[in-house]
């Protein structure tokens, strides 16, 4: 398990990290483009996924940090629980408890998440992220992926 949680611990160290470049080194709400349809740009997010909640009136800051607390706390408990077999979803839980982990350090620590990878195509854009979501984005789809395609616990 300690591998596991070595792999949360990357991923908060990374998030963190990037998170604070990008908060010394970008202006507010200003595209800079890196590539075509890819922008970094910082932006504050008080809400969840895609700005969920963001303009609640303050609440919702300990509403996420309670859920991400708690998701962080079951996800762990779960990987303790696992077999040394079950690789793809000990990676996967990892990925989405330092997301959380990520996130949740924000949030205590500012009030809000800082975001920064802006994606988009001609003028449709996605909603900003950063390191943590990409962590728990990719975490959740190999969960769904194991679940589907785990032979050991699914024969067939």
């Amino acid at each position: 398990m300690t591998k596991w949680l070595g792999v949360s611990l990357v991923v908060i160290i990374l998030d963190q990290i990037t998170k604070y470049v990008a908060n010394a080194q970008l202006v507010y709400a200003e595209p800079l483009p890196v590539l075509p349809s890819f922008n970094l740009t910082l932006l504050y997010n008080r809400g969840a996924a895609f700005s969920f909640l963001s303009d609640a009136g303050g609440w919702q800051r300990w509403f996420f940090v309670t859920i991400s607390f708690l998701a962080a706390i079951l996800l762990t408990v779960w990987l303790r629980k696992l077999k040394s077999e079950q690789w793809a979803l000990a990676l996967a839980l990892s990925l989405v408890i330092g997301g959380a982990v990520g996130n949740l350090v924000d949030r205590l620590w500012l009030g809000y998440v800082i975001d920064f990878i802006q994606i988009y195509y001609k003028s449709f854009y996605w909603p900003a992220f950063n390191v943590a979501d990409s962590a728990i984005s990719v975490g959740a789809v190999l969960l769904v992926w194991d679940g589907l395609f785990d032979n050991k616990r699914h024969p067939g």
